[in-house]
């Protein structure tokens, strides 16, 4: 029974980081898109005086969406921003327990508060079919406000999967892991 479920749960660990590791390498173009389109305005602004609302509603668009569906990518790669005086000296084992407590009672909480808070939010962007309020601005704007509940679901994931590898690896030994 126990081996079943240190499979399952290795295998459940292995789907969320796929997930991730999928969205991650997609949202990874997006900084390439994004990085031609502001060189494209800073061009068009400046060489020929012509500015468009839309294309830079569109470069703080894809920001967000860079930003909020990367997030669980780079949790994934455990590339985000820690104060590790304690961590970086601590055991494998205790760096297991921290990130496992961390994630259960820290960072997944967190993430459930911000899709629960965001969800009417997003709700109603959705039913008034929100758009910029800026003449020539882009439309849908409620379709970018879902990438805040997308980009924390992306992240409880990872959260999932870092708390799910570092409980085999408390209960299993640094080989699962």
């Amino acid at each position: 029974m126990r081996t079943g479920a240190l499979l399952l749960a290795g295998r459940l660990a292995r789907l969320l980081d796929g997930i991730n590791e999928r969205v991650g390498r997609a949202v990874a173009w997006l900084c390439v898109a994004l990085t031609l389109l502001t060189a494209y305005d800073v061009l068009a602004r400046y060489a020929f005086k012509s500015g468009s609302v839309a294309l830079q509603e569109l470069e703080w668009h894809l920001f967000s969406i860079i930003f909020l569906l990367g997030a669980g990518y780079t949790l994934k790669y455990d590339a985000h921003v820690r104060v590790d005086i304690f961590y970086a000296k601590a055991s494998a084992r205790a760096r297991a327990a921290i990130d496992l407590l961390g994630a259960l009672f820290l960072l997944l909480p967190f993430c459930a508060l911000i899709i629960w808070t965001a969800w009417g939010f997003v709700a109603n962007s959705f039913s008034i079919r929100e758009a910029s309020g800026d003449p020539g601005g882009l439309p849908a704007r409620y379709a970018l406000k879902a990438m805040i509940i997308a980009g924390f679901a992306l992240v409880a994931a990872a959260g999932v999967a870092q708390a799910l590898k570092s409980a085999l690896r408390l209960l299993d030994g640094e080989r699962r892991a």
